[in-house]
């Protein structure tokens, strides 16, 4: 499950209740910083708390991987990998300036990091 989110506030009813607030999934773009496998996330919101940005919010649906709040914040810092406890749930998708490929030239074997 790869997917932004976008927040909007909904203008306050009629009768001047509360206005609601939500967080909604977006197409995903090509700058997002985190991608969840959805199979291997439960949902345990351990990457909401330790991100030093504030990128995630917690997932309305229990269980579901947490929402990419503010993709643009993210600093590739690492917490939210390093503290999973779900091996493989979360990586980081670095930037392609930050990507390094390279080719052993006795084998010709390519490598990429």
């Amino acid at each position: 499950m790869e997917e932004a989110t976008t927040s909007y506030v909904e203008p306050a009813a009629e009768n001047g209740g509360p206005a609601a607030v939500y967080a909604t999934p977006n197409v995903t773009t090509p700058g997002q910083p985190v991608v969840f496998d959805a199979s291997a996330c439960t949902g345990c919101n351990i990457c909401v708390y330790v991100c030093l940005e504030d990128v995630f919010i917690p997932n309305p649906v229990k269980g579901w991987p947490p929402l990419i709040l503010y993709p643009e914040e993210c600093w590739y810092c690492g917490p939210c990998v390093e503290d999973c406890p779900h091996e493989g749930a979360i990586r980081l998708n670095h930037p392609l300036q930050q990507r390094v490929r390279w080719k052993r030239k006795s084998t010709g074997e390519h490598f990429r990091v």
